[in-house]
């Protein structure tokens, strides 16, 4: 039964995956897995290819335990942005399939399969949008996101990252987003 986040050790369980400790991968599946779940499925918006990217990223975060540095992150945001970079790595794959396809296998494909294809490639076009819109806002404001969204940060956590007061970071948060939300638009 998962415990609150900020109860449980994820440090602890990522070290204890590097040594080989199955009973710790275990615990962070426990702990972690709906939530994880919940995320690749935004992503890749299919509950199997969803399941699949959960599946990977465990095996990613069991052989990649051991590079798992605490000084630059915490542990639950590093496992939350091994999901997310699978997520969007399977979308990415995904619509790479269908543009290296041939012209026949596109013919087969049904019209289920084509909303998914033209969701891929919405995504893809968003996500370059997105990355337009982060260059545009300044350093402070783009790092405060990235770290929070993308890392798993909480805004202390930031805070100490950026060395800047709490409200600072929290402020450059919201003015960030709603920034963000103006652009994309």
């Amino acid at each position: 039964m998962p415990i609150a986040p900020d109860q449980f050790d994820y440090e602890a369980a990522l070290r204890g995956c590097a040594r080989g400790d199955r009973q710790s991968l275990r615990s962070l599946y426990d702990q972690e897995a709906p939530r994880l779940l919940g995320v690749a499925l935004r992503i890749v918006r299919e509950r199997q290819a969803a399941e699949d990217v959960l599946h990977d990223a465990f095996v990613s975060i069991w052989t990649k335990a051991g590079t798992f540095d605490a000084a630059r992150g915490a542990g639950r945001g590093w496992i939350y942005s091994i999901v997310r970079y699978q997520a969007l790595d399977a979308v990415r794959d995904g619509a790479r399939e269908v543009l290296v396809g041939d012209e026949e296998a596109l013919d087969t494909i049904d019209a289920g399969s084509t909303a998914h294809i033209a969701d891929a490639f919405e995504l893809r076009q968003d996500l370059g949008r997105l990355e337009h819109c982060l260059t545009q806002l300044d350093a402070a404001k783009r790092n405060s996101i990235l770290y929070a969204y993308v890392d798993g940060c909480s805004h202390s956590e930031i805070a100490e990252r950026l060395k800047s007061p709490l409200g600072t970071v929290k402020a450059w948060i919201k003015r960030g987003l709603t920034a963000l939300r103006e652009c994309m638009v």
